[in-house]
């Protein structure tokens, strides 16, 4: 089973890191290496260009694909399903236009250029609209278009609207929200090992902000711990040999923890221990 990841930018490390976590690790990944092993020795990694995974995917030189749902969509591939969002990567493609201009709705550019990156996910969008407009692609510098007379308005990616504000451009509208996911050629999604990579990083995902805790209590005490950690379907609770006491753990959100001891102590729990937890399969 082969997974394209983005062989480089800023979705490269980020993927490795998470196949690392999910105990997928690229055991080869020297420079420029088109193919790598993992220490599963029926999956091997394919590194290609972030744009070029979808197709990748559907025309099976991969089985699967790391990358974000905008280059899905600009692909227009239809034999390959979105599994899983992975939860990182996330951004905006906005139609933006000068900020002192005429342009503050879609159709104001009725007839006009748009310039970007993303041809087909614009087309797409316009299309949806039922506004006949002009797109130029082109392949960097996307916000200056408006400025020298390329474009009336822009398609491009924005995190924080930073370099829009720079360049002196304002959102008109929103035009695909993305996040970096984890896709299958549709024929292979039923797959069993395409389940166990896809349940292996839900895993990560699922770890993510929450913590285990562990500690002891009087057992006279017990109900009152059980009500401060609900936990998932409850707390699991252990006899402590020798002692009027149990252990008692429990996963509880990273956001609650704080509370949550000072809570534990109120009720008399002691070696109250907090960590981190590196996988979670519910």
């Amino acid at each position: 089973m082969k997974i394209a990841v983005p062989n480089k930018g800023r979705l490269h490390e980020p993927t490795l890191e998470l196949l690392d976590r999910a105990g997928l690790a690229v055991e080869s990944g020297a420079d420029r290496q088109l193919y790598a092993n993992t220490v599963d020795p029926d999956v091997t990694v394919l590194f290609a260009r972030a744009a070029d995974i979808p197709e990748y995917v559907a025309d099976g030189a991969a089985d699967m694909g790391i990358t974000g749902y905008d280059q899905h969509r600009e692909s227009r591939v239809e034999n390959v399903d979105d599994l899983l969002d992975l939860g990182f990567g996330s951004c905006r493609l906005v139609l933006a236009a000068p900020e002192d201009g005429d342009i503050t709705d879609p159709g104001d550019l009725a007839g006009a250029t748009v310039a970007t990156e993303f041809p087909n996910v614009t087309a797409d969008y316009f299309a949806a609209k039922g506004i006949d407009v002009e797109v130029v692609e082109v392949t960097g510098a996307t916000e200056l278009t408006p400025h020298v007379e390329m474009a009336d308005a822009i398609v491009d990616i924005t995190s924080t609207g930073t370099t829009l504000r720079v360049n002196r451009l304002a959102v008109v509208d929103d035009v695909l929200d993305s996040s970096v996911r984890l896709f299958a050629r549709n024929d292979v999604a039923d797959d069993p090992k395409v389940g166990q990579v896809e349940t292996a990083l839900g895993s990560v995902l699922a770890a993510n902000d929450k913590r285990y805790v562990m500690l002891n209590v009087p057992e006279s005490e017990l109900d009152a711990v059980e009500d401060v950690l609900p936990g998932m379907g409850g707390p699991t609770v252990m006899d402590v040999e020798g002692e009027d006491a149990v252990a008692v753990h429990a996963v509880v959100d990273e956001r609650d923890v704080f509370a949550t001891v000072s809570e534990l102590k109120a009720v008399g729990a002691s070696d109250i221990l907090v960590t981190e937890i590196e996988r979670l399969v519910e």
